[in-house]
């Protein structure tokens, strides 16, 4: 195999005149089934699986030993030539089949289920989108009740500051 790879996925190139090509190139195939589309079927364990199958995939944890020594957090796939290792970059999704939902890199650790967007969108229609302000405080009317206002404002206060209501 050739020391060259791919700038994103690490997958190994051909080289000029190099013998064994399909060595190579196969290399490349297995990756590739590996990382279009993944989906794992264990998270953050540190212990490889008795008999893993091929095409199964894992997300190894940050202690890992045996075959998986060296690979913490990598994306660990088996196949009929042994395992392969894929070191995450940021953004790296895969999906967590156990749980049916995404597992994303970020941040420097793999994120289980944490879905972050700037809105969501459902049939052409924004559902959820920037807060705004959600509730003013109590002002105005024609009784005033100080004991209520201050009641109601610190239980606004309390919201804004778990995040549960803007401010």
């Amino acid at each position: 195999m050739t020391d060259q790879m791919s700038a994103r996925l690490a997958l190994p190139l051909l080289a000029a005149g190099q013998a064994g090509k399909e060595l190579t190139h196969n290399e490349a195939l297995t990756r590739l089934d590996m990382l279009v589309q993944p989906a794992v079927i264990g998270i953050g364990g540190n212990t490889p699986p008795q008999a893993p199958q091929p095409g199964q995939c894992w997300i190894v944890g940050t202690t890992p030993t045996d075959a998986w020594a060296g690979h913490g957090d990598a994306l660990a796939g088996w196949s009929g030539g042994g395992w392969r290792f894929v070191v995450p970059a940021e953004g790296f999704a895969v999906w967590n089949a156990a749980a049916g939902q995404p597992v994303v890199y970020r941040d420097g650790r793999w994120r289980d289920g944490e879905v972050v967007a700037g809105r969501i969108v459902i049939g052409g229609v924004a559902v959820v989108g920037p807060r705004g302000g959600a509730i003013a405080d109590p002002d105005g009317g024609t009784v005033v009740d100080a004991v209520a206002r201050k009641t109601l404002t610190g239980i606004l206060n309390a919201l804004r500051q778990h995040g549960l209501i803007a401010g």
